[in-house]
């Protein structure tokens, strides 16, 4: 096997990484039926405060605890008006990366299953950490802008070709991301016959509720723009083509070991953020540990 660059980063760095093939590291079993769920954090105290995060510990925000109590609520009940497209059952697991926002915001949606007689697995996987910022990390964005500002930029608009000084390069961040995906998806299939794509593909026909394993992963923006790009198999270069809010929904089902992509980043079960009686209803609830 060649092994190529991953690109120069701003500090003219040149990495060499040695990228598997699909191969020699398969990441979707033959014939998967299954749903995977990408939820992003909440709200952290660095983004309150402008700062680049990165691995940076950094916990929920007020804000972000009361976004996590609303996306768990979501999830332990996806079938009420209007449905998400989510399989009947628990999830099968609920993975999360180490950070503490992350951490924080599957707690809550562990809370929530429980609390209504589910019975998930958590578990955390550094393979979903955030992207290393390097020397950027804890930094005001308008300090980057000023010391960096050159490399920022460059990071902006040809993200294969630089990154944070001493942060991580997006071959790198793939290499990990991959293998993490594989085993979760691994994980759905064991034990179940493949599925086949001669049914209905098209939605809206009065589908009924799809019955397979689903699994929840709880990471970040940056991490979940290179899980989607390795799903989907598209180039790392389209790296800017996601974007998922704070506490944001995607849902990705596989057909016969096909991926589909059935929703993205849905952020409806955030209004109540806005209304100002509901959010007051919330902070009670949340003061008082109910959901």
């Amino acid at each position: 096997m060649t092994c190529g660059r991953s690109g120069s980063g701003p500090i003219g760095d040149r990495r060499e990484v040695c990228p598997l093939t699909a191969a020699e590291n398969p990441l979707i079993p033959d014939g998967l039926d299954a749903t995977l769920v990408l939820v992003r954090h909440g709200e952290s105290t660095f983004i309150v405060e402008g700062r680049f995060q990165g691995q940076a510990e950094t916990p929920l925000s007020p804000t972000g605890q009361l976004q996590a109590s609303l996306v768990a609520e979501r999830l332990a009940r996806p079938h009420l008006p209007p449905a998400l497209p989510l399989p009947s059952g628990d999830p099968l697991e609920l993975v999360h990366s180490p950070l503490v926002r992350t951490r924080q915001t599957a707690e809550a949606i562990e809370r929530a299953s429980r609390a209504v007689g589910g019975n998930v697995t958590r578990r955390p996987d550094a393979g979903f950490l955030e992207i290393h910022q390097g020397d950027w990390q804890g930094l005001h964005r308008d300090e980057i802008d000023a010391r960096y500002g050159a490399e920022l930029a460059a990071w902006r608009r040809a993200p294969l070709e630089a990154w944070a000084p001493g942060g991580e390069a997006l071959p790198e961040v793939a290499a990990r991301v991959r293998p993490a995906l594989a085993a979760m998806l691994t994980r759905l299939g064991d034990g179940r016959a493949p599925g086949t794509l001669d049914r209905p593909q098209v939605a809206g026909y009065g589908d009924a509720v799809v019955d397979h394993p689903w699994s929840i992963v709880v990471g970040h923006d940056g991490v979940f723009k290179v899980a989607l790009l390795t799903l989907f198999d598209l180039p790392l270069d389209r790296f800017w083509m996601w974007s998922m809010d704070l506490c944001g929904i995607s849902v990705i089902e596989f057909r016969a070991g096909r991926p589909v992509l059935r929703a993205h980043n849905l952020t409806a079960h955030l209004a109540a953020l806005t209304d100002e009686k509901a959010l007051a209803d919330l902070e009670e609830r949340s003061r008082s540990g109910a959901l």
